[in-house]
């Protein structure tokens, strides 16, 4: 009943989960328990820093400017399903478990890099689906990679979903030289406006080639993950290989759009996690990127489930984890 009441769209499905977002946002203004990434944090890059002096030393109110960038990643994500189409369904069942799978980890619920950072990623992805069936030379790759490459001043790390684009075209084009030409021209054109700028304004240009290079070959500070956390995360991965199975299950009778999009998806997945486990300064935090696809998955294996009980039981209980962790993070 709880699946079936979610996977509607009337203004009562809305109202519950701004609830629940208020809810689960709710502790990280009286919780003590943040984590930051002490790499990208305390060596930022320049348009991390640059929001960081805008927003002052208040911490309640870089903790509102989280929230709402959050609550923007939750609209973006259902309009994104919404305009392709891809799940099949009008549907806000992705934004919910967004929500759930970030709300996991109430620890990194905290202004950071990666927060801005995802906002880049997610208009990059829009923009190379919406390169499908376009004719001529689709110059939306190199839009996907300036917003790649803009990201990336937040985040240094996001630079490595350059990969996406050129994944992008490979599915949804037949491969075209110049399509390539422009994505790499697009990914290093905010570089090449930042050094510009450091000359103009006569910066120390070694200070910037340092920062370039601490953000992404210095080592992230670890972070040991506690009993239940790692319950949770087991939880998340069983609901992981449950959701991806049944996505390559329902392939052969979706649209192939659907199919591509999924596979465009599933490439952003798979480069989240080598990035944390290949790149000596990715912490955890890419959690905020990795939930991305994850809640399409995941929400398709809700929404689809032919066992019903079974999938309203494992709702249940992503939800039970997610509060039970909240109150933990109050502790």
């Amino acid at each position: 009943m709880v699946v079936k009441f979610f996977k509607g769209t009337v203004p009562a499905v809305i109202l519950a989960i701004a609830i629940i977002f208020i809810a689960v946002w709710a502790p990280l203004f009286f919780s003590s328990s943040i984590t930051q990434n002490e790499v990208s944090y305390n060596n930022p890059m320049p348009l991390f820093a640059l929001l960081k002096y805008l927003l002052g030393s208040k911490i309640w109110v870089s903790n509102v400017v989280a929230a709402a960038i959050c609550a923007t990643l939750v609209f973006l994500i259902t309009n994104l399903n919404t305009t392709h189409f891809f799940i099949g369904e009008r549907t806000f069942v992705p934004a919910l478990i967004f929500i759930f799978i970030t709300a996991l980890l109430p620890q990194y619920q905290v202004l950071s890099p990666v927060l801005p950072a995802s906002l880049f990623i997610v208009f990059a992805l829009k923009r190379i689906l919406e390169s499908y069936n376009k004719k001529e030379v689709a110059y939306n790759f190199f839009d996907a990679g300036i917003l790649i490459g803009t990201g990336s001043l937040f985040y240094i790390n996001l630079i490595w979903f350059g990969v996406l684009v050129f994944v992008g075209i490979a599915i949804l084009r037949s491969i075209d030289l110049r399509e390539i030409a422009v994505s790499i021209l697009g990914l290093i054109i905010p570089y090449l406006l930042m050094f510009g700028l450091y000359y103009m304004l006569d910066y120390d240009m070694n200070n910037l080639i340092s920062l370039l290079y601490n953000n992404i070959f210095s080592e992230a500070a670890s972070f040991s993950f506690s009993k239940v956390t790692i319950v949770a995360l087991v939880f998340l991965f069983v609901i992981t290989i449950l959701s991806f199975g049944q996505v390559l299950m329902f392939q052969s009778t979706t649209k192939i759009k659907s199919r591509k999009t999924f596979l465009l998806l599933m490439w952003m997945f798979f480069i989240a996690l080598s990035v944390y486990f290949l790149v000596p300064s990715a912490s955890f935090e890419i959690v905020w990127i990795l939930a991305i696809p994850l809640s399409y998955f995941i929400a398709s294996y809700f929404i689809f489930s032919k066992r019903k009980l079974l999938s309203e039981v494992f709702f249940s209980l992503f939800f039970l984890i997610v509060v039970f962790m909240q109150i933990l993070s109050l502790v």
